[in-house]
């Protein structure tokens, strides 16, 4: 039995922030982020609003897409590291929203690999049995947690929300996934306040990503090469064997430099980061649904899913679309 994919959706908020904008707020110049990471706007949810707010809409068009009724869903699963609130979890607030029983929900922090853990845990849930539709949700509202005076990190992050329904079916679907992390890097990425530490946000000025760039693009490099290795081996593949790549929009660099890896051309890789940014958990799923809606994929092809975020976390699926 496979978890085969039957419904994409996608939201991003309304307010666009272009690196013109920026150039008004931060010392930086479009020439200079774009050049470096790809990016040219992203997108900023509205003032109140929340990550489940960005999570209900994709969920709800990706429900749409699959034919299925909120009764129908065994499981619902949210990537995410911006939730409403520490307790209950986002995927539990989805779940009232959206009208479902009483289904398991949860949340996955994995940071930017937040989605495809949670495809990874879907995945199992429904090859043994224990489920047979599961809504796997991935958004953010990361730029609630920026320091706008940090013009290395302020310029790389975006809100949005994507979703994906899982369906049990004996045609294939997600073929492998394959999951990893490194807490050892753990001071290269991340953001310095928790519960469990006995200070608030506001006593440290904020909440604020921080980030040694040069480093954690190097580990990304090595290790995305790894874990593509790793994918085509667990299924007996090559790269030419391979359709899509579908990446997490961190750095267009990062992501042209794992296209090389697998001898791929850019036109058989997604690109969304230079309209995104870095949405984090919400990267891949918005942009597997771009695709999907624009007709490139088609039904048979092999699709590669992965990322890399702050833990360091990574992993990677492959699909029979």
């Amino acid at each position: 039995m496979y978890a085969r994919i039957i419904g994409t959706g996608r939201y991003l908020p309304e307010k666009v922030l272009t690196n013109k904008d920026l150039e008004q707020l931060v010392d930086t110049s479009d020439q200079w982020i774009t050049e470096r990471t790809g990016i040219r706007q992203r997108h900023v949810a509205a003032e109140g609003q929340t990550t489940c707010d960005l999570a209900e809409q994709a969920a709800r068009q990706a429900m749409e897409d699959a034919g299925l009724k909120p009764g129908d869903i065994d499981l619902l699963l949210v990537g995410t590291t911006t939730p409403d609130l520490v307790f209950p979890s986002t995927a539990c607030l989805l779940q009232h929203r959206m009208g479902m029983a009483e289904c398991g929900a949860f949340d996955i922090n994995a940071a930017c690999s937040g989605f495809i853990y949670a495809l990874s845990v879907a995945d199992q849930y429904i090859r043994n049995g224990t489920a047979r539709n599961v809504l796997v949700v991935g958004a953010e509202t990361l730029t609630r947690m920026l320091d706008w005076n940090d013009r290395s990190t302020c310029v790389l992050f975006g809100d949005g929300a994507g979703a994906a329904v899982l369906t049990a079916d004996e045609n294939p679907g997600i073929l492998s996934t394959h999951i990893h992390a490194n807490g050892g890097y753990s001071d290269l990425l991340k953001v310095d306040v928790g519960v469990s530490r006995g200070f608030r946000a506001e006593a440290r000025g904020g909440v604020s990503v921080s980030m040694k760039g040069n480093e954690v693009f190097k580990v990304a490099v090595n290790t995305l090469g790894r874990i593509v290795d790793e994918t085509l081996a667990a299924n007996n593949l090559e790269k030419e064997d391979l359709d899509w790549l579908i990446p997490h929009q961190a750095n267009l660099r990062i992501i042209k430099a794992t296209a090389r890896k697998l001898k791929m051309s850019m036109d058989q890789v997604v690109v969304t980061v230079d309209r995104h940014g870095n949405t984090s958990a919400a990267s891949v799923p918005m942009a597997l649904d771009e695709a999907l809606r624009s007709g490139a994929i088609k039904r048979g092809d092999k699709l590669l899913l992965e990322a890399f975020g702050g833990g360091f976390t990574w992993g990677a699926a492959l699909v029979a679309y």
